[in-house]
């Protein structure tokens, strides 16, 4: 069973509402992550305390605060966005499913992951911090 949209449509626009693009369908999620995409940040988005304390206000801080940037942040939800979520856990091959996570790729391939271990226990700061070192590592582009 689906949540209810009634339910997760507020926690859909704690990410919607800073810019982030919903991927609802496998086919959305394949043109977001197309070969030549660039750089596109996947946020797997859920209904748990951690994604709502943590996860949302730490991905919103990293790509507020972040001089390096993906190209773009796209979303799906768990639990609601059911063929999307498959989709994108098909291509996150060698990666446990987990959500909420975020997950880096480079024109269409998984360079990065942080799984729900790594959010759960952590504040938005410190997931902030590290989302904007991989933006860094990862090649996003400079701010201006």
């Amino acid at each position: 069973m689906r949540y209810p949209e009634q339910l997760i449509g507020i926690m859909r626009q704690d990410l919607t509402a800073h810019g982030v693009e919903e991927t609802r369908t496998p086919e959305a999620v394949e043109a977001a992550l197309a070969p030549g995409s660039g750089t596109v940040l996947m946020i797997v988005n859920s209904v748990c305390g951690c994604a709502a304390g943590k996860a949302r206000p730490g991905v919103v801080k990293a790509l507020q605060e972040s001089e390096v940037k993906p190209d773009k942040a796209v979303t799906v939800f768990a639990g609601a966005d059911v063929e999307a979520v498959t989709r994108v856990r098909e291509l996150l091959v060698g990666y446990p499913p987990s959500s909420p996570s975020f997950a880096l790729f480079q024109d269409g391939k998984p360079v990065y992951m942080m799984h729900r271990f790594q959010i759960e226990g952590r504040n938005a700061e410190a997931i902030a911090n590290d989302l904007k070192s991989a933006f860094a590592t990862f090649g996003a582009k400079q701010m201006q």
